[in-house]
């Protein structure tokens, strides 16, 4: 093994830049060494490129932090884990002494490291980070697929808060990759009719091919009054996947429904009548990370039981995921798979 490696740096607002880094090493006895097999772009590293940011990061970072690695070489006290090892990375390392994580709460974190964001990430060679912070996959789900298991996580959290049931109905906000995953786990829970918002003709596409009944275009008709011609009191459930449309979302639920907030973004400031919440007993919920769903992100993803694939558009070595994260912002992508 090399004593350098080339990784993508997050610089400052707006740049990023391929870099030439010393290749990390195992330091702590909890320490596992990765080398990173595939790492997805996420709409968070979007939100730290933008100009202005629309999410924080700490300059100078190694960004990624939905990737699939093989464990190389693990610390004296690491017993679970192994040379050779496939794994998946959860890149919100939690302390586990604030009163949240004392109270189970992890996502939230008084001392949340992100890694990709606040440390170094996947989006190199190889990533050092403690053996807690990765789970073990079959090698038998390929790289690609192993790299969705964080958003699926995420994702699966959300699910857990909205509590589908057969024959409910719901609107998902948005069809970038969040959008879909929401889509697919609902489809699976039996939600009918389920509805898509998405203005762009290619994640459109993408929505029916993942089981929405119905993509509506808001700038072709009023979002609302689709939704009630579908649902006729209103959605269900509603997902903002986007992290700016709680107002489409109050427009688009019933009367005692429920919404999920999912999607992040620093400078969405939604205007809402208090008293509407109140009277018409809107259930807003936010649904930060994943809490606990690791296992069943993983589950799932060996399980084939469905098309996750189909969420990968584009795959791209280290060197072109400044193309990369371009196609994600102006929604010519949907999941890109970066291998360093």
């Amino acid at each position: 093994m090399t004593d350098q490696m080339l990784a993508a740096v997050f610089e400052g607002e707006g740049r990023l830049t391929i870099t030439p880094r010393p290749v990390p090493r195992v330091a702590a006895p909890d320490d596992v060494l990765l080398a990173v097999r595939a790492a997805g772009i996420c709409g968070t590293d979007v939100h730290i490129l933008a100009v202005p940011p629309g999410h924080p990061a700490t300059p100078g970072v190694i960004m990624g932090h939905e990737y699939t690695a093989e464990v190389l070489q693990t610390g004296p006290r690491v017993a679970h884990l192994a040379p050779g090892d496939r794994v998946v990375v959860d890149p919100s390392i939690w302390c586990g002494y604030c009163e949240y994580c004392q109270r189970g709460l992890t996502n939230l974190c008084d001392r949340m490291e992100g890694v990709g964001i606040f440390r170094d990430g996947g989006f190199a060679p190889f990533s050092v980070l403690p053996a807690r912070a990765v789970y073990k996959i079959s090698p038998t789900v390929p790289a690609e697929i192993a790299a969705l298991a964080e958003p699926l996580a995420d994702v699966l959290s959300g699910v857990r808060k909205l509590q589908p049931t057969p024959g409910e109905s719901a609107v998902v906000l948005g069809a970038g990759p969040i959008g879909l995953l929401y889509v697919l786990l609902l489809r699976a829970a039996g939600v009918r009719p389920l509805l898509v918002a998405e203005v762009a003709a290619y994640r459109a596409a993408a929505a029916r091919g993942c089981g929405a009944d119905e993509v509506i275009d808001p700038r072709q008709e009023d979002l609302a009054t689709a939704v009630r011609r579908e649902t006729r009191l209103g959605a269900d459930m509603v997902v903002d996947a986007v992290g700016t449309l709680l107002e489409d979302a109050v427009r688009c639920v019933r009367k005692g429904g429920r919404i999920v907030l999912f999607g992040m973004n620093e400078h969405a400031r939604p205007t809402l009548k208090q008293y509407d919440i109140t009277k018409y007993e809107y259930r807003i919920l936010g649904s930060y990370i994943a809490r606990g769903t690791y296992p069943q992100a993983t589950a799932l993803l060996e399980s084939g039981m469905m098309d996750f694939g189909r969420l990968i558009t584009h795959r791209m070595p280290l060197a072109e995921i400044r193309q990369g994260i371009e196609l994600l912002r102006r929604a010519e992508a949907l999941k890109i798979a970066v291998v360093p």
